[in-house]
């Protein structure tokens, strides 16, 4: 059987947003952003358990699987309410962060991605980018809708893609510490080398939120590029996993995204500290915590789409999609 595409079984489901408190001593600030998190959790719990129609709609696929086995609901076009989701979220007052790294040449890519983000992205939402890049002075003027706000963070360059990648979870664990943590509930890690092209809104909102990534999503497990070395803390036997989700897209309440960050940054570190390097680096971290701590709510391949690749019949509507590009061009390194 295909990981992501099935015939389930027909049936709907409401679900528990509820995110455990981490078993450790908060500082004031995590505290607080832990109690926002509860409110909002409660919230919906109360809004969604009053409405006459569920939120996720499990029967009206029948080509793809829209539950995982941990029963999270996988967010396809035709298995959610957009109008009654964003009913209910908006009256909430949320705020949403939105973290993009524009290094080097990759700048180039910014002026597309915020010119469709604010066409199809959390519409009608507050959003906060916040753009990590060494070139400052070439992040373009887009015009913003009201109660959206653009930060840009100075990082260093790098002559290794590698070492950028390297160090995107360091950036975004230190960022929620000094900034995004009383600023958003909810944040969103994605790729600057991508465009939208159709509607994304709060049905892709969850305490942990993960994408199917859509080279992988018609492959079995043994086919997944995990990392296969044992001696990596990124490490999947080949037995083991339940999807290959793409590193491009991070989601969910910003604790438990920062929680997410700083783990796969401290297994980076004890690899390069062995003298290793995951095979495909943070997304092979993420592969392996999330095989750990499920996510949530997991994306189908219409939220991280690839130019490059020919649209398939699951794939209904393609919001997110990464351009197509020579990286010969655009990376420091090949």
């Amino acid at each position: 059987m295909n990981v992501a595409l099935a015939t389930p079984h027909p049936r709907y489901v409401y679900f528990s947003f509820f995110s455990e408190r981490l078993n450790r001593e908060m500082t004031i600030d995590e505290d607080q952003q832990y109690h926002r998190s509860i409110e909002i959790t409660t919230w919906l719990w109360s809004v969604q358990h009053s409405q006459a129609r569920p939120l996720f709609y499990f029967s009206r696929c029948t080509d793809v699987v829209s539950v995982t086995p941990w029963l999270a609901p996988i967010v396809w076009e035709g298995t959610f309410d957009a109008v009654l989701i964003d009913n209910i979220y908006k009256p909430m007052n949320l705020t949403v962060a939105t973290t993009v790294f524009a290094v080097g040449k990759y700048v180039r890519f910014l002026q597309d991605f915020l010119e469709t983000a604010e066409k199809h992205f959390m519409v009608g939402f507050h959003v906060r980018y916040y753009v990590f890049t060494d070139r400052p002075h070439d992040v373009p003027s887009v015009n913003l809708s009201q109660g959206r706000h653009l930060s840009v963070i100075q990082v260093p360059g790098s002559n290794r893609w590698q070492e950028i990648s390297a160090r995107r979870m360091e950036i975004i664990q230190t960022t929620i510490e000094r900034q995004i943590r009383g600023e958003a509930d909810y944040i969103f890690c994605l790729d600057v080398d991508s465009k939208f092209h159709a509607h994304w809104g709060s049905e892709s909102l969850g305490r942990l939120v993960a994408v199917i990534h859509p080279g992988y999503y018609e492959q079995t497990r043994d086919r997944f590029p995990y990392e296969r070395r044992p001696a990596s803390t990124a490490y999947i036997p080949m037995d083991e996993g339940d999807y290959y989700y793409g590193g491009a897209m991070i989601g969910g309440f910003v604790e438990d995204v920062y929680t997410l960050a700083k783990v796969c940054r401290t297994r980076f570190e004890e690899d390069a500290g062995n003298s290793i390097e995951a095979a495909w680096q943070e997304e092979s971290h993420l592969n392996r915590y999330l095989l750990d701590n499920k996510p949530s709510k997991v994306l189908s391949p219409e939220y991280l789409w690839q130019d490059i690749k020919a649209k398939t019949k699951e794939v209904k509507v393609i919001r997110f999609s990464g351009v197509i590009k020579n990286y010969a061009d655009v990376r420091p390194n090949v």
